[in-house]
Order: structure tokens, then sequence, then C-alpha cells
């Protein structure tokens, strides 16, 4: 399958990057072919401009070339996974944009439905797994990743997983890395 694996940090050297690394390497080995986005480096713009907006009036909108080409990567690939830190419980502003902008109306909802079956979302958390439950951060993190997003686009085949402790000794960065390489076989 061609994967088109899609990482928003700022910096190369992250552990984003790292467990972006870790999934693709062990999706490579399992015989899966990767088509890495890697938004910061490539410059995306994730601001939404006049020419993206979407029109609820006409599914048909032609988008700006950037956006069209944008499309055409997410169509030559079979399969997405995001890659990306947890921000403010959420995803970055990068990634966000590039969903706003991307994910359009009479493309991925409206009418239409995003191109992919399956897609999945790898979000590297700082806090451990039971701060988020003890405070519903988990809750909230899904639905809006889960629901909001992936699901209002009609993608039967979806998974969050949030990649818990990347600040914490335990389980710490290393595990984390363990378990994108893990996530990447099963994919």
């Amino acid at each position: 399958m061609r994967i088109l694996l899609v990482v928003a940090h700022p910096r190369a050297n992250s552990l984003t990057h790292a467990v972006a690394r870790a999934f693709a390497d062990a999706a490579k080995a399992n015989g899966h072919e990767i088509e890495i986005a890697d938004l910061m480096a490539e410059s995306f713009d994730p601001v939404m401009r006049e020419p993206d907006e979407p029109d609820p009036n006409n599914p048909k909108k032609i988008y700006s070339s950037e956006v069209q080409n944008e499309m055409a990567r997410v169509e030559r690939n079979e399969a997405t996974v995001m890659v990306f830190p947890v921000w403010w419980w959420s995803m970055p502003a990068l990634l966000k944009g590039w969903i706003d902008r991307v994910w359009n109306n009479g493309w991925a909802y409206g009418g239409s439905k995003y191109p992919h079956n399956r897609a999945w979302m790898l979000a590297v958390a700082g806090a451990s797994a039971e701060d988020y439950k003890k405070r519903h951060y988990e809750e909230a993190v899904r639905t809006q990743l889960e629901t909001g997003i992936l699901g209002y686009c009609g993608i039967p085949e979806t998974r969050v997983e949030l990649l818990y402790g990347s600040l914490e000794e335990e389980p710490g960065p290393a595990a984390l890395i363990e378990t994108a390489g893990r996530l990447g076989s099963e994919f």
C-alpha cells in the first residue's frame, strides 16, 4: 500500500520526526511504500485565504494550485498517516491548516468523502495517560480528531493513537518510538 506520511513539527530532530521515521521504517519493512509530506520543511502555508475558502453552494469549486497539488499528492497514495505533537490539546496549526485547506468541500466532504479508506493519526503527547484521563483530555482530543475530522470526512478505517508521556521519564521517548514501529508493522 502507498502511504502518505504527513509530519507536522518545526524541528527535523524532534521526537515527532523520530516517531514518524520509526513508523515509516516498520511499514516499509512490511512492504508498504511511504511518501513523506514534511509540512514545515516544505514551507506549507497553513493560512486559509479566499481562493481556498469552502463554498457550501459550490462543491465543484476550483481551489488554489497549491491545494490542488496537495490533493493530487493524497490521491496518488492509498492511505494517510499524520504524525504530530499534541499542543494545547490539539494538533499544531500547521497540520490543522493543511487539513482546513486541503480536505475541502467537494473533495473530502460535502457530497464527497476523503479519497482514502484508511487514515491514522499518531499524536505525541507530553503528559501521561493518567493525566489525560483524569481531566478528560483524552475524550476531548479523540472527539475532535476521530469524530470532528476523520469521521466527518467519511473515512471508514480510522485510528487515533495518543503516544503518552513524551516528557515523562517513564515510558519516555524510547518507548514512544518503539510503539510507532509496532504501529508501522501493524499497518
